[in-house]
Protein backbone atom coordinates (compact mmCIF):
# COMPACT_ATOMS: atom_id res chain seq x y z
CA UNK A 1 0.00 0.00 0.00
CA UNK A 2 1.16 3.45 -0.88
CA UNK A 3 1.96 6.11 1.89
CA UNK A 4 -0.60 8.29 0.60
CA UNK A 5 -3.10 5.52 0.63
CA UNK A 6 -2.44 4.44 3.95
CA UNK A 7 -2.59 8.23 5.28
CA UNK A 8 -5.95 8.79 3.80
CA UNK A 9 -7.42 5.55 5.67
CA UNK A 10 -6.12 7.09 8.75
CA UNK A 11 -8.58 9.94 8.43
CA UNK A 12 -12.00 7.90 7.98
CA UNK A 13 -13.08 4.89 8.69
CA UNK A 14 -14.10 1.96 6.35
CA UNK A 15 -16.32 -0.64 7.24
CA UNK A 16 -17.50 -4.03 4.91
CA UNK A 17 -20.33 -5.97 5.37
CA UNK A 18 -20.31 -9.21 3.98
CA UNK A 19 -22.61 -12.82 3.77
CA UNK A 20 -24.01 -15.32 1.31
CA UNK A 21 -27.32 -14.13 0.02
CA UNK A 22 -30.40 -13.46 2.39
CA UNK A 23 -28.31 -12.46 5.03
CA UNK A 24 -30.36 -9.37 5.48
CA UNK A 25 -26.77 -7.39 5.23
CA UNK A 26 -28.11 -5.01 3.34
CA UNK A 27 -30.91 -4.07 5.80
CA UNK A 28 -28.28 -4.11 8.49
CA UNK A 29 -26.20 -1.86 6.51
CA UNK A 30 -28.65 0.85 6.69
CA UNK A 31 -29.50 0.32 10.05
CA UNK A 32 -26.12 0.89 11.18
CA UNK A 33 -26.04 3.76 9.18
CA UNK A 34 -28.93 5.56 10.45
CA UNK A 35 -27.71 4.58 13.70
CA UNK A 36 -24.31 6.25 13.11
CA UNK A 37 -25.35 9.47 11.80
CA UNK A 38 -27.73 9.22 15.11
CA UNK A 39 -24.28 9.42 16.79
CA UNK A 40 -22.89 12.12 15.35
CA UNK A 41 -21.04 10.78 12.21
CA UNK A 42 -20.81 11.24 8.65
CA UNK A 43 -21.65 8.19 6.81
CA UNK A 44 -21.64 6.97 3.26
CA UNK A 45 -23.47 3.98 2.70
CA UNK A 46 -22.73 2.45 -0.30
CA UNK A 47 -22.59 -1.39 -2.01
CA UNK A 48 -20.50 -3.76 -4.58
CA UNK A 49 -20.93 -3.94 -7.83
CA UNK A 50 -22.34 -0.35 -7.74
CA UNK A 51 -21.89 2.42 -5.92
CA UNK A 52 -21.08 4.73 -8.85
CA UNK A 53 -22.94 5.75 -12.57
CA UNK A 54 -20.06 3.30 -13.99
CA UNK A 55 -19.99 0.59 -11.44
CA UNK A 56 -24.39 0.33 -11.79
CA UNK A 57 -23.82 -0.50 -15.21
CA UNK A 58 -21.17 -2.96 -14.31
CA UNK A 59 -23.90 -4.53 -12.23
CA UNK A 60 -26.23 -4.70 -14.51
CA UNK A 61 -24.09 -6.69 -16.53
CA UNK A 62 -22.85 -8.87 -13.87
CA UNK A 63 -26.36 -9.65 -12.14
CA UNK A 64 -28.21 -10.16 -15.19
CA UNK A 65 -30.50 -13.66 -15.40
CA UNK A 66 -29.75 -13.70 -19.30
CA UNK A 67 -25.80 -13.38 -18.91
CA UNK A 68 -25.35 -16.72 -17.73
CA UNK A 69 -22.29 -17.91 -20.39
CA UNK A 70 -20.20 -14.80 -18.51
CA UNK A 71 -16.89 -16.53 -18.30
CA UNK A 72 -15.74 -17.09 -14.79
CA UNK A 73 -12.51 -14.73 -15.90
CA UNK A 74 -14.71 -11.75 -17.56
CA UNK A 75 -16.65 -12.15 -14.22
CA UNK A 76 -13.74 -11.53 -11.74
CA UNK A 77 -12.36 -8.53 -13.94
CA UNK A 78 -16.28 -6.71 -14.01
CA UNK A 79 -16.14 -6.83 -10.11
CA UNK A 80 -13.04 -5.42 -9.99
CA UNK A 81 -13.57 -3.03 -12.69
CA UNK A 82 -16.22 -1.41 -10.78
CA UNK A 83 -14.59 -1.80 -7.47
CA UNK A 84 -11.92 0.52 -8.87
CA UNK A 85 -14.26 2.48 -9.93
CA UNK A 86 -16.51 2.55 -6.72
CA UNK A 87 -13.02 3.35 -4.51
CA UNK A 88 -11.07 6.30 -6.45
CA UNK A 89 -15.02 8.26 -7.31
CA UNK A 90 -16.80 7.36 -3.76
CA UNK A 91 -14.93 5.66 -1.25
CA UNK A 92 -11.28 7.09 -1.07
CA UNK A 93 -12.74 10.80 -1.10
CA UNK A 94 -14.94 10.13 1.93
CA UNK A 95 -12.81 8.72 3.92
CA UNK A 96 -10.35 11.50 2.79
CA UNK A 97 -12.80 13.66 4.54
CA UNK A 98 -12.83 11.53 7.75
CA UNK A 99 -16.27 10.15 6.99
CA UNK A 100 -17.65 6.22 7.99
CA UNK A 101 -17.83 4.09 4.63
CA UNK A 102 -20.38 1.25 4.82
CA UNK A 103 -20.37 -0.85 1.83
CA UNK A 104 -22.49 -3.87 1.33
CA UNK A 105 -19.64 -6.57 0.05
CA UNK A 106 -16.24 -5.64 -1.21
CA UNK A 107 -13.22 -7.16 -1.39
CA UNK A 108 -13.85 -10.15 0.91
CA UNK A 109 -16.85 -11.39 -1.67
CA UNK A 110 -14.68 -11.48 -4.50
CA UNK A 111 -12.62 -14.44 -2.73
CA UNK A 112 -15.32 -16.13 -1.59
CA UNK A 113 -17.56 -16.04 -4.98
CA UNK A 114 -15.36 -16.18 -7.77
CA UNK A 115 -12.25 -18.00 -5.31
CA UNK A 116 -13.83 -20.74 -3.28
CA UNK A 117 -17.56 -21.12 -5.26
CA UNK A 118 -15.92 -21.13 -8.89
CA UNK A 119 -12.31 -22.46 -8.21
CA UNK A 120 -10.16 -19.83 -9.62
CA UNK A 121 -6.96 -19.65 -7.80
CA UNK A 122 -7.13 -17.41 -4.67
CA UNK A 123 -3.62 -16.02 -5.21
CA UNK A 124 -4.72 -14.86 -8.72
CA UNK A 125 -7.95 -13.50 -7.07
CA UNK A 126 -6.17 -11.79 -4.28
CA UNK A 127 -3.62 -9.76 -6.78
CA UNK A 128 -6.21 -8.72 -8.79
CA UNK A 129 -7.81 -7.72 -6.44
CA UNK A 130 -4.83 -5.84 -4.88
CA UNK A 131 -4.19 -4.48 -8.31
CA UNK A 132 -7.91 -2.51 -7.92
CA UNK A 133 -7.89 -1.73 -4.53
CA UNK A 134 -4.19 -0.86 -4.06
CA UNK A 135 -3.68 -2.87 -1.31
CA UNK A 136 -6.95 -0.64 0.80
CA UNK A 137 -8.94 -3.00 2.57
CA UNK A 138 -11.68 -2.16 5.45
CA UNK A 139 -10.51 -1.47 8.92
CA UNK A 140 -13.89 -3.62 10.08
CA UNK A 141 -15.85 -6.31 8.12
CA UNK A 142 -18.65 -8.28 9.50
CA UNK A 143 -19.79 -11.16 8.26
CA UNK A 144 -23.08 -12.48 8.66
CA UNK A 145 -23.43 -15.92 8.71
CA UNK A 146 -26.11 -17.74 7.69
CA UNK A 147 -27.43 -21.85 6.30
CA UNK A 148 -27.11 -21.56 2.45
CA UNK A 149 -31.09 -23.26 2.44
CA UNK A 150 -32.36 -20.48 5.13
CA UNK A 151 -30.68 -17.58 2.96
CA UNK A 152 -32.12 -19.11 -0.29
CA UNK A 153 -35.41 -19.16 0.88
CA UNK A 154 -35.51 -16.07 2.74
CA UNK A 155 -34.73 -14.17 -0.68
CA UNK A 156 -36.96 -16.50 -2.58
CA UNK A 157 -40.11 -14.89 0.30
CA UNK A 158 -38.90 -11.02 -1.20
CA UNK A 159 -39.05 -12.59 -5.17
CA UNK A 160 -35.03 -11.23 -5.35
CA UNK A 161 -33.23 -13.02 -8.47
CA UNK A 162 -30.26 -12.50 -9.77
CA UNK A 163 -27.69 -14.69 -11.89
CA UNK A 164 -25.47 -15.40 -8.93
CA UNK A 165 -28.76 -16.80 -6.94
CA UNK A 166 -29.44 -18.70 -9.58
CA UNK A 167 -26.57 -21.21 -8.94
CA UNK A 168 -26.71 -24.70 -7.51
CA UNK A 169 -26.85 -25.15 -3.67
CA UNK A 170 -23.63 -26.51 -4.11
CA UNK A 171 -21.80 -23.21 -5.21
CA UNK A 172 -23.60 -21.69 -2.21
CA UNK A 173 -22.21 -23.51 0.38
CA UNK A 174 -18.76 -23.44 -1.10
CA UNK A 175 -19.29 -19.94 -0.95
CA UNK A 176 -20.28 -20.13 2.45
CA UNK A 177 -17.30 -22.33 3.69
CA UNK A 178 -15.30 -19.63 1.96
CA UNK A 179 -16.21 -16.60 3.87
CA UNK A 180 -15.52 -18.88 7.00
CA UNK A 181 -12.12 -19.87 6.23
CA UNK A 182 -11.25 -15.93 5.34
CA UNK A 183 -12.50 -14.48 8.76
CA UNK A 184 -10.59 -17.61 9.77
CA UNK A 185 -7.26 -16.39 8.81
CA UNK A 186 -8.21 -12.71 9.58
CA UNK A 187 -9.87 -12.79 13.19
CA UNK A 188 -8.89 -9.15 13.68
CA UNK A 189 -10.81 -7.09 11.06
CA UNK A 190 -13.77 -10.03 10.53
CA UNK A 191 -16.09 -10.39 13.11
CA UNK A 192 -19.19 -12.95 12.56
CA UNK A 193 -22.21 -12.55 13.38
CA UNK A 194 -25.07 -14.93 14.37
CA UNK A 195 -27.84 -13.83 11.23
CA UNK A 196 -30.03 -16.24 12.04
CA UNK A 197 -30.97 -14.12 15.07
CA UNK A 198 -33.87 -11.40 14.97
CA UNK A 199 -32.84 -8.37 13.23
CA UNK A 200 -33.08 -6.51 16.29
CA UNK A 201 -30.39 -8.86 17.73
CA UNK A 202 -28.39 -8.83 15.16
CA UNK A 203 -29.02 -4.79 14.85
CA UNK A 204 -27.48 -4.76 18.37
CA UNK A 205 -24.47 -7.30 18.01
CA UNK A 206 -23.40 -4.98 14.56
CA UNK A 207 -23.47 -1.93 16.76
CA UNK A 208 -21.56 -3.58 19.51
CA UNK A 209 -18.82 -4.40 17.26
CA UNK A 210 -18.84 -1.11 15.17
CA UNK A 211 -18.87 1.02 18.67
CA UNK A 212 -15.84 -0.74 20.02
CA UNK A 213 -13.96 -0.25 16.82
CA UNK A 214 -14.80 3.03 16.79
CA UNK A 215 -13.88 3.99 20.24
CA UNK A 216 -10.61 1.92 20.15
Amino acid sequence: TSKLMTAKLKKGFFISLEGIEGTGKTTQARLLSERLIEEGYEVILTQEPGGTVIGNRIREILLHVDHREMSYMAELLLYNAARAQHLSEKILPALNQGKVVITDRFTDSTVAYQGYGRGIDIQLIMSINDIATEGIKPHLTILFDLDVETGLQRNKGINKVDRLELEDIEFHKKVREGYLKIAEAETGRIKIVDASLSFEIVAQKVWEIVRWRLEK
